[in-house]
């Protein structure tokens, strides 16, 4: 047993991750958290390839998904006043669809099909024309919490494509910031449950999974101490190529260059 596992107790590592694991995934639940407050994209992502690389694939999706949850809640709770309910309400409706009919399909999609698919609809959403009123409208807003929700369910950090359907509204950098946070914090708690009703245990995780939440807690809190600091253009703009960038990376790793 390394000195990092001695140090913590025994029930609160799962057994297939030794104590430096846990502290690289604690850590990295901060500075992730700390990133999405400060930037508004990016931080799941980025600790979804962090998690890939330690946790076991069977857990890696749901036990990303509880963090993450944590996470976005702990932001949301912070940015409440600014946040756009009536589009909050209507991606929870698409979302709550998007979850029962999840909770159905069992079909796992290639992976290069997964990662080309979002890339695209990533940057369409970004540097495509501006959406008309259809793609503006109540129903629009409805399916992309539908379609999010399902494409979570197999690809896990689906941030990058509720970002970027949110930044078409032009909000202003907080409200950007607290309606994302109650959309993701929102389907993280729906895929959650859809992981629970499918058999997932979260109980050997729970106490790891707390740990990474606290610090993401403290990330968040200081990422948005540095939002303030930013100006509106420029976040916008680190916002969209933030995007951007989490979007080229996927290519590059579907197309295994």
């Amino acid at each position: 047993m390394d000195l990092l596992s001695s140090l913590l107790p025994a029930t609160f590592l799962p057994a297939s991750l030794s104590g430096l694991d846990a502290v690289i995934l604690i850590i990295t639940a901060g500075l992730t958290s700390l990133l999405t407050a400060a930037v508004g994209i990016g931080g799941g992502v980025a600790l979804l390839a962090v998690m890939a690389s330690i946790v076991p694939a069977a857990a890696l999706i749901p036990a990303h998904g509880l963090v993450q949850m944590g996470s976005n809640l702990n932001r949301a709770i912070m940015t409440h006043k600014h946040t756009d309910w009536p589009m909050v309400r209507l991606f929870l409706a698409g979302a709550t669809l998007g979850a029962l009919l999840a909770s159905f399909v069992v079909v796992q999609l290639p992976v290069q099909t997964i990662q080309f698919a979002v890339a695209g609809f990533i940057l369409y959403l970004v540097w495509g024309p501006k959406p008309g009123k259809l793609s503006l409208s109540k129903a629009g807003q409805v399916g992309a919490g539908a379609v999010t929700t399902v494409i979570s369910m197999f690809v896990g950090a689906t941030g990058p494509l509720v970002a970027a359907f949110i930044h078409r509204h032009s909000m202003d950098k907080l409200a950007t910031t607290a309606t994302f946070a109650w959309c993701m914090s929102l389907q993280h708690t729906l895929k959650m449950l859809v992981f629970s009703v499918i058999g997932f245990v979260f109980q050997e995780w729970l106490l790891l999974l707390a740990a990474m939440i606290v610090s993401g807690t403290v990330g968040s809190w200081l990422g948005l101490k540095l939002l303030n600091r930013v100006p509106v253009v420029l976040f916008r703009q680190m916002f969209r190529w933030g995007i951007t960038l989490l979007a080229l990376r996927l290519i590059w790793q579907a197309s295994g260059l």
